[in-house]
């Protein structure tokens, strides 16, 4: 199996942690026009007067740099160790597509309960990736 097949789900997850990055001048500058915000609320980070619709694409984008730092080692780990093959594959896809549909939830209607779902899943497959690593 070649063993680059591994940076197709980095890329996406990348590609989305850069959606979101796209999202965040939108929403603030947007708010700032309409008066809900203004610089000054967002001079030590965020200010609690940030109202929730402006401040979740940027608690989403922490999301995406935090535990998928762990993914991107994983899978260059795999890569390096000539190690990636289709079981490889299926994990690596499956974290990503649990870490989109958690931003897709958290971006839209946020509902916790049903983000939660998807983050602590993804959470568990990566835990599950790594020791996949490991044990071959």
């Amino acid at each position: 199996m070649p063993q680059q097949m591994i940076f197709a789900p980095m890329g996406v997850l990348a590609f989305l942690t850069l959606a979101v990055l796209a999202i965040l001048p939108f929403r603030r500058f947007a708010a700032g026009r309409a008066g809900r915000v203004t610089a000054e609320d967002f001079r030590f980070g965020e200010s609690p007067r940030v109202p929730g619709d402006v401040s979740i694409p940027n608690r989403n984008m922490m999301n995406l740099l935090e535990v998928p730092l762990l993914f991107y080692v994983a899978c260059l780990m795999f890569f390096v160790a000539g190690k990636v093959d289709g079981v490889v594959l299926v994990v690596a896809w499956t974290y990503v597509a649990l870490r989109v549909i958690h931003s897709l939830i958290h971006l839209t209607y946020n509902k916790v309960m049903h983000r939660l779902i998807p983050f602590a899943a993804s959470n568990l497959v990566l835990v599950a990736f790594w020791i996949l690593f490991f044990v071959r």
